[in-house]
């Protein structure tokens, strides 16, 4: 089977579980991922035979998607601004969404430099990977609850050569810090509420881990009140706070950090215009 051959299956297979647009992002996906594949290739190469364990391979990819898997664990990688990062059921799969929250905090601060920075809930530790590498000299820490979620992120770390500092701590019960230390928090934490759980799609209900996306229905603000509160202590004066958010609770997230000594409040929108991130300044007073 050539190279075009395998697309064209790909396609085939994909595009009445998943639609044509998404079928096409995922079979060129699986193409670059398992064999090297790149569009271009598609088009100059596209004459080339395809070896039999590659194509059990793919195969094996293929039907595991049709089984309702998502594309980034089947083959294992997602990307994220501009890197590829190893993703399990471990940790959420990046999002674009979640690169805008970097965008922000490397337009705020990209001319700075010796930036200490904390993220919480690291995941697959995307975040504090694309920081580390962007904020020039910052030193970078990273938490999150679940061993296995620090061992991707660690992994992902040492890959793609970035440093990062990562440790296991329970957000929700922090450790009182000696002193303010840091010019920058960051968080992307679970903010679904349970409710929402049956509007969404069996792909991640499913698959991604549920402690990393859902609240309760009676206080969906936990994770940000707790951040929030561990900031007062831990940021520095005028240090930054930076989360991406569930727009049906911007309004109290806002009243939340007003409550907390925080000014210059922004709930901003995402590229699909959704309210989808604030952040805010530790007051100096």
């Amino acid at each position: 089977m050539t190279v075009t051959d395998l697309y064209k299956k790909l396609l085939s297979t994909l595009t009445p579980v998943l639609g044509d647009s998404e079928a096409r992002s995922a079979a060129r996906v699986i193409l670059e991922d398992v064999r090297g594949i790149t569009q271009t290739d598609l088009v100059v190469n596209g004459h080339r035979t395809v070896e039999p364990e590659t194509l059990k391979q793919i195969e094996e990819i293929s039907d595991r998607i049709c089984a309702g898997e998502p594309v980034q664990y089947a083959v294992g990688s997602a990307r994220f601004y501009g890197m590829d990062f190893k993703v399990n059921p471990s940790v959420l799969i990046p999002r674009p969404e979640t690169e805008g929250l970097v965008d922000m905090i490397v337009r705020d601060y990209g001319q700075r430099s010796d930036l200490r920075v904390l993220d919480c809930g690291t995941g697959s530790g995307c975040i504090a990977i694309a920081l580390a590498r962007n904020l020039p000299f910052a030193s970078v820490d990273a938490i999150d609850i679940s061993p296995d979620a620090l061992k991707v992120a660690t992994d992902n770390s040492l890959r793609l050569k970035v440093k990062v500092n990562f440790s296991c701590r329970d957000i929700l019960h922090p450790v009182r810090p000696d002193e303010p230390t840091y010019d920058i928090i960051v968080s992307n934490p679970p903010y679904i509420a349970d409710r929402e759980r049956k509007d969404m799609d069996t792909r991640v209900t499913d698959y991604e881990p549920s402690t990393a996306l859902f609240v309760p229905d009676s206080d969906p603000l936990i994770f940000y009140r707790a951040i929030t509160q561990y900031a007062t202590l831990a940021l520095k004066k005028s240090g930054g706070l930076y989360f991406e958010i569930n727009p049906l609770y911007a309004d109290q997230l806002r009243a939340m950090l007003e409550d907390n000594g925080f000014e210059s409040i922004e709930i901003l929108r995402d590229y699909i215009g959704r309210y989808r991130y604030a952040k805010a300044i530790l007051a100096t007073k």
